[in-house]
């Protein structure tokens, strides 16, 4: 293994399970959102099975980091906290993503939803 990522991976295992969870999540959400959506924007013009095999293909590294973000969150998380913090992290990937690349205004509903988010999080995570 190279030296930088030898490196590379010991950082990111001495960092806290949350965190590696977190980061995880993240990434494996701006997959899972362009897989979702990004066809409605680049791929009107296809067949939806096009769409959908596409999908399918970019959803592939959206389950390669999703799995072990899991993974790794379950050993301290539980899975409320997971699916807590996974939806939290969804709003704010998808938001930005609804946004900038699909062009969509800014709308109220957006706060709305995050403050039942916040309240989520404050429950699930208080103890």
């Amino acid at each position: 293994m190279p030296a930088w990522l030898q490196s590379a991976t010991a950082t990111v295992s001495a960092s806290p399970v949350w965190l590696q969870t977190t980061v995880l999540l993240a990434a494996s959400n701006v997959f899972m959102t362009f897989a979702w959506y990004g066809h409605l924007r680049t791929m009107q013009a296809r067949a939806w099975y096009v769409a959908a095999i596409v999908s399918w293909g970019i959803a592939l590294f959206e389950y390669l980091l999703q799995v072990p973000a899991n993974r790794i969150g379950a050993t301290t998380l539980s899975l409320a906290q997971l699916k807590i913090l996974q939806e939290v992290i969804t709003l704010l990937v998808f938001v930005p993503f609804v946004v900038i690349y699909m062009k969509q205004p800014l709308k109220l509903d957006y706060l709305w939803a995050g403050l039942c988010m916040l309240g989520a999080v404050y429950f699930v995570f208080r103890s």
